[in-house]
């Protein structure tokens, strides 16, 4: 039979002092887990981006978008051509609750036409989760999350 155990940050630190000594009693406990540091000394919000096919070969390629430590300002760097104006639009999109990559949603209906033959794929991790996102142009629905995206995302008739 399994038996629930609840401690309070009063009692947990009296049973930490009976393994630690006194001293863990008169020092406050934290019971929060701590989080970890980014992974070999990369910022939390890092990703790559690659676009092909806008008709443009100016804007299609390969960009690196590094935003920095969360909440840090100016910290925008990597060779994305609008680095701190994608992070400030990765920011807000966050910041109002929405999932900047989310893939259209299987039951929404969507007007069928064309944007053009451009695709995106970015990858890396942003808040501390993986992204791995495609991003095309092929009906409104497409066409409008990418929209949502720029200037991660160039525009096409840029």
């Amino acid at each position: 039979m399994l038996r629930r155990i609840a401690l309070t940050a009063t009692a947990s630190a009296a049973v930490l002092s009976a393994f630690a000594g006194s001293a863990a009693a008169s020092s406050p406990v934290s019971l929060l887990p701590v989080p970890l540091p980014p992974l070999f000394g990369q910022s939390e919000d890092r990703l790559t981006v690659v676009v092909s096919e806008t008709g443009n070969s100016l804007i299609d390629g390969r960009y690196e978008l590094d935003c920095g430590p969360a909440g840090a300002e100016a910290a925008a760097s990597g060779n994305h051509p609008a680095a701190e104006e994608a992070c400030a639009r990765l920011d807000e999109l966050t910041r109002a609750g929405e999932d900047p990559f989310a893939p259209v949603g299987r039951d929404t209906f969507c007007t069928q036409q064309a944007g053009g033959p451009a695709t995106a794929h970015v990858t890396g991790v942003w808040q501390g989760r993986p992204v791995d996102a495609a991003f095309s142009r092929q009906n409104g629905c497409e066409i409008h999350r990418w929209n949502n995206l720029t200037p991660v995302l160039p525009s096409p008739g840029a």
